[in-house]
Parts: structure tokens; C-alpha cells; sequence
């Protein structure tokens, strides 16, 4: 079936407020229960400027995968938008670039996972990393086994992290001290920089909730429009959040394990503790199941693909589930969870995912200028001739604030994708080509 006609077949029906309240949903996890010491510490009572940066940089990405989404029809993402533009090599970079970054985003959370679990239950403590490994081992044989029921459980998952939030908020406003607010300096661009490029993990994931565009009415206009709605109020949650942490705490905040559950504690009390604690666990629970269940097809698209073995590509005979994939992307971040903390695997993350947002902003000029209008009349960013230009210029900009370490793992993550693509090109090359019969 042609794929322009297949997606003609879908109905036009989510709006302005439908889909902002999806990428709301989709943009707000774990990494925010966390990353208000991380920013205390870099910007002190000045790291709300950091959430707004990452929200104008946010914005500003988002409308490009908009625009690129809108100008190629293939399945993939921002891959097929970059290896339209630019060619296989580049596209497959980008791919290899996306699946490390989430891959590493899920063992920080993974990891963040055990240090919630460790504060809730302190006997876990000994145990930690065996509890990690453990979590993740029982959700690869079930996500092999085929679990249903997605849609009722990502529903659970909302209500149990926004629930806490809200009552954060509601008591943490009666339990602050305004003088934990006070500016002691201002941040220079450098320590902006660096505390954006940690922070930005919180933002990340906007771009999923834009894949069902054949779905979304009047694109050109909807499409803007829900985005400024959700980062405005997801930006506005987090700022209250850091303000909130920042004003209840003070300089005990820089260094918490579980930030918002230290000042739910000192809001609320030991209950309060607790269910942001519950709401925590629930919340990054949910986030590293659905993760567990989504990357591994990644692993299982380059086996099928011709770039990693055939063997990844293997589906399970009874669970009709790619259970190769699945085992091994799960070793995969058992080793990194249990070997790393949270706030080090958030910036290696970070930076990855930021390289594949530089290559979709610049995918964004390359696909005008070779008019690439597979879906019809495209969607155009607003500000078209500058919007890619500043986004791209913004994710420079925190990724000159990544250390030399931290480059030395984004380059051999790129130099080892290169010797991937220049070995597999000959089974490619033989995937491509059938051969050829006799006629009979």
C-alpha cells in the first residue's frame, strides 16, 4: 500500500489543545525530580534563567522536526529527515547518535531509579545496583513476552508524577524562606551554559509527541501554537519547582540524592516524603518500562537493516517480540546504569541527543533547498530564513560547555559508527541487490 495513501486514510483530529497537552505528557519525567540540585549547584538561586534558556532552545528545535517531519513521508524520525538531506552516512550517524543518546538517558533515570528506591526503602542500600539490575532484567522478559495494556499504563504513570508535583508546589509556597532567594551573584555565560546543558534533559523528548502529524488539523497553524502552550506551562511547572526546592532548602539543596522529596519533607512532613517519593519511583518506573520496550526495536532495525548482525534482527517464534534485541539492549544499560551516577550519564546523554538536533536543524535548510515535499504542502517554521540558523547556533553554544571527557564519548560513539557503516556496506550492498533468476 502507498504510503501517501495510507496516511490520507487517517483522520485529522487532534488540535491545538490535544496536542499540547501530548507533548506536556510525554516532555515531563524523572529527570525533573532530580536536576533542581544539579542547577542549584551551578547557578545557585539564578538557575531558573537556565530552564528558560533550555525552553527557548527547546522551542525553537521542535518547530525544526516540525518542519522536516511535514517535508518527508518515510517511517524513522529524525534519521530518515537527516539521510534524506544529507545521505545514508550522515542519516546513520544520526541514528547510531539518537539510539546511544536515549540509551543513555534510560540508564540515568535507571539510575536515579535506584537512588529513589535506596531513599524509600534505606535497607536497599547494600543493594542497590543488584535492585537496578534486577528492575531492568524483569521488564525485558516481560516486554519479550509482549506486555499489553501501554496506553492504561502510561495513563497511571502521568497522574503518579503530576500528583506529587501539585502538592510540592501547593505546600512548598507556604514553607519557604524568601532570603534562600536572594541572588549572591550573576551567572556568567560559561556556568549557564554548562548548567543549561545538564538541565536540558528535562526538556528532551518534546519531538515524540509531533510524530502523529498526519493526525493533527491544520498543521501550519496547530502545530506552533501547541508548542508555545506546552513550553510555556511546562516551563512555568519547572521554574515554580526550582523556585519552590530552592526556597525550602537553600544551600542544603546543592548535592541531594532526591531533592524535591527533601523539601516535600520539610513542606509536608514525612507523609509528604513519602508520596513524592512513591511518585518518583512510579514515575521514572514508567519511563524506563516504556524505554525498555521502544529502543530496542532501534537495535532491531540495524540488524534487519544490514548494519549489526542478522542476529538482532531475530523474532522471538512463540512472542512474535525481538528478543535478541531486547536482551541485549537491556546488558547495555544494566552496565552503564550500575557503573555511573545520574547527573554524569544526563550530560553524556544530553550531548548526544543535542548532535542529532544540530543535524535535524540543518537537515531543515538542506530539504528546502532541495524543495524535498514528500507530504504535500509542508509545513514552514515561522521566521523560516532564521529560526534553524539560532537553534543551531543555541545547541553550539551547550555543547561548548561539554568537558574534554565528555567529548572523548561522543567521538568514538561517531568514529566506531563510522567502521559500523564502511564493514556492513558490502551486506547492505547484497540485501539490495536480489539475485538474479533463470527464467524457467
Amino acid at each position: 500500500m502507498n504510503r501517501h495513501s495510507t496516511e490520507g486514510s487517517l483522520v485529522r483530529e487532534l488540535g491545538v489543545w490535544g496536542l499540547a497537552a501530548s507533548i506536556v505528557n510525554i516532555t515531563i519525567g524523572g529527570g525533573i525530580f532530580r536536576l533542581p540540585a544539579a542547577a542549584a549547584a551551578q547557578l545557585g538561586a539564578a538557575a531558573p534563567i537556565a530552564f528558560i534558556v533550555c525552553a527557548i532552545a527547546m522551542c525553537l528545535i521542535v518547530l525544526c522536526f516540525a518542519e522536516a517531519g511535514s517535508r518527508v513521508a518515510l517511517t524513522g524520525g529524525v534519521y530518515a529527515y537527516v539521510e534524506v538531506a544529507f545521505g545514508p552516512l550522515v542519516g546513520f550517524l544520526t541514528g547510531v547518535m539518537l539510539w546511544a543518546g536515549i540509551t543513555v538517558a534510560t540508564a540515568a533515570v535507571s539510575s536515579f531509579f535506584g537512588d529513589a528506591l535506596v531513599a524509600l526503602i534505606p535497607a536497599l542500600a547494600p543493594w542497590r545496583k543488584i535492585v537496578i539490575t534486577l528492575i531492568l532484567l524483569a521488564l525485558a522478559l516481560l516486554n519479550i513476552a509482549g506486555v499489553r495494556g501501554a496506553n492504561r499504563f502510561n495513563a497511571l504513570m502521568t497522574i503518579a508524577k503530576l500528583v506529587p508535583l501539585g502538592l510540592l508546589i501547593l505546600f512548598g509556597f507556604l514553607s519557604m524562606n524568601a532570603a534562600n532567594l536572594q541572588w549572591t551573584s550573576t551567572p556568567d555565560a560559561g556556568h549557564l551554559s554548562r548548567a543549561s546543558v545538564t538541565i536540558i534533559f528535562a526538556f528532551l523528548g518534546v519531538e515524540t509527541a509531533l510524530v502523529p502529524g498526519a493526525e493533527v488539523r491544520e498543521p501550519a497553524r496547530t502545530i506552533p501554537r501547541a508548542i508555545f502552550l506546552a513550553m510555556l506551562f511546562i516551563t512555568v511547572i519547572y521554574l515554580i519547582i526550582q523556585i519552590v526546592a530552592q526556597g525550602v532548602l537553600g544551600p542544603a539543596l546543592p548535592g541531594q540524592q532526591t531533592p524535591l522529596a527533601e523539601a516535600a519533607a520539610v513542606a509536608m512532613g514525612p507523609i509528604g516524603r513519602t508520596v513524592m517519593l512513591l511518585g518518583m519511583a512510579i514515575s521514572m518506573f514508567g519511563y524506563v518500562s516504556g524505554m525498555t520496550l521502544a529502543v530496542p526495536r532501534t537495535l532491531y532495525a540495524f540488524g534487519r537493516d544490514g548494519f549489526l548482525p542478522a542476529q538482532l534482527a531475530a523474532v522471538h517464534p512463540r512472542f512474535h517480540t525481538p528478543h535478541v534485541a531486547i536482551a541485549i539492549q537491556t546488558l547495555v544499560v544494566i552496565l552503564i546504569a550500575t557503573a555511573l551516577k545520574f547527573e554524569a550519564l544526563a550530560v553524556i546523554a544530553n550531548g548526544s541527543i543535542l548532535l542529532v538536533y544540530a543535524a535535524c536543524c540543518l537537515a531543515v535548510i538542506q530539504l528546502r533547498r532541495l524543495h524535498i515535499e514528500q507530504n504535500g504542502t509542508p509545513f514552514r517554521v515561522p521566521w523560516a530564513a532564521t529560526i534553524p540558523i539560532i537553534a543551531f547556533l543555541l545547541i553550539v553554544w551547550l555543547l561548548g560547555s561539554l568537558t574534554a571527557e565528555e567529548w572523548k564519548w561522543l567521538l568514538a560513539i561517531v568514529a566506531v559508527s563510522v567502521v559500523v557503516f564502511a564493514a556492513s556496506l558490502a551486506s547492505r550492498r547484497q540485501r539490495m541487490d536480489p539475485p538474479s533468476t533463470s527464467p524457467t
